[in-house]
């Protein structure tokens, strides 16, 4: 009697494994955004309600914002701890100067500029004397809140300018402005890391400094420009906040590079630096978004939210590995 024995193909198996790894690289954190969404459409009261999902998106775009300039930075292989103090600093400052009577848009742009310099400095000191991003952010993640607190004498202080309050409190066509510049960002974002040569050589220096280098790539600028860009977006985020909060705060941004960093790499960029999309940092951020909202109307104590929030920072490293695993 014969026996008909099918043996397994590997290759075949190899195959399937791939597409199925595609699939989740590219719709894994959807689907778990939506999944959420599903069950908090059933757990936490009015979660669906129009309001409450542009509450939501205006929650989150301040982070969304920062996230969109750390996710160029980890890109490259770095880190930028500063931008939550950058955050408190640029809206100190943009207060300060729109109080002094100055043009409330000029009084804006100057919060911005103080984020660009920060970033600057914190650029130049990575690609000049080659010290950890870390390191160099660290130090700046201080001295930055420092200048925050002396400069403001450690107190809020009051914005009265009904157009700078307009930038994070106000709404056009009934959407919070915060969202339309959260959009605005990425959307220019999308574009320098798809279409130019500059969002080429981010991809190309996170996954090989040295190749890059070799191939013509001016690295230390492309550093440079990168941190810059970073303080810039959280010098933004520092304004849109000050105009939501109607003040410039010393304390505000505080835990905001945390909540940045692990959006990022819940959406799907490799802290080595070399891997990720834009459009993945927004699905991170807002999963963040919709589990703090959910806890929220669920009424979480907030010190069960800070569990959850951490075990979320400590999930999206863990998911970052078993990424970084499953392309070795």
């Amino acid at each position: 009697m014969k026996v008909n024995m099918q043996t397994a193909n590997p290759s075949q198996d190899l195959h399937v494994g791939n597409i199925i790894h595609g699939l989740w690289n590219r719709l894994g954190m959807i689907m778990i955004l939506l999944l959420l969404c599903v069950v908090l459409s059933f757990t936490a009261p009015n979660f669906l309600e129009t309001s409450n999902l542009l509450n939501i998106l205006k929650q989150v775009s301040i982070i969304a914002i920062l996230a969109a300039g750390m996710t160029i930075v980890i890109l490259t292989g770095g880190i930028d701890l500063s931008v939550g103090s950058t955050v408190a600093l640029s809206g100190v400052i943009s207060v300060l100067v729109s109080s002094a009577g100055v043009n409330p848009f000029i009084a804006m742009l100057s919060g911005a500029a103080i984020g660009y310099v920060v970033g600057l400095i914190n650029g130049f000191f990575t690609a000049k004397t080659k010290l950890p991003p870390f390191i160099v952010t660290l130090g700046s993640f201080t001295y930055v809140r420092g200048l925050a607190y002396v400069i403001s004498g450690g107190y809020p202080i009051v914005l009265s300018n009904e157009t700078f309050k307009f930038i994070g409190g106000g709404s056009i066509l009934g959407i919070p402005t915060p969202i339309y510049i959260m959009l605005l960002v990425y959307g220019v974002m999308f574009f320098v890391l798809k279409y130019t040569m500059f969002g080429r050589h981010i991809y190309a220096i996170g996954g090989n400094e040295e190749a890059a280098r070799l191939t013509g790539i001016k690295v230390e600028r492309s550093l440079i420009n990168v941190y810059s860009i970073s303080g810039l977006l959280a010098g933004l985020g520092g304004v849109v906040l000050a105009g939501r909060l109607y003040s410039g705060q010393p304390t505000a941004g505080q835990m905001y590079e945390l909540d940045a960093i692990a959006a990022v790499i819940l959406g799907g960029t490799s802290l080595v630096g070399g891997r990720g999309k834009i459009q993945g940092t927004i699905i991170g951020v807002l999963i963040m978004g919709v589990i703090s909202n959910g806890l929220t109307l669920m009424d979480v104590n907030y010190y069960w939210q800070l569990v959850v929030k951490g075990g979320v920072i400590v999930a999206a490293v863990l998911l970052d590995r078993l990424r970084g695993d499953s392309d070795a």
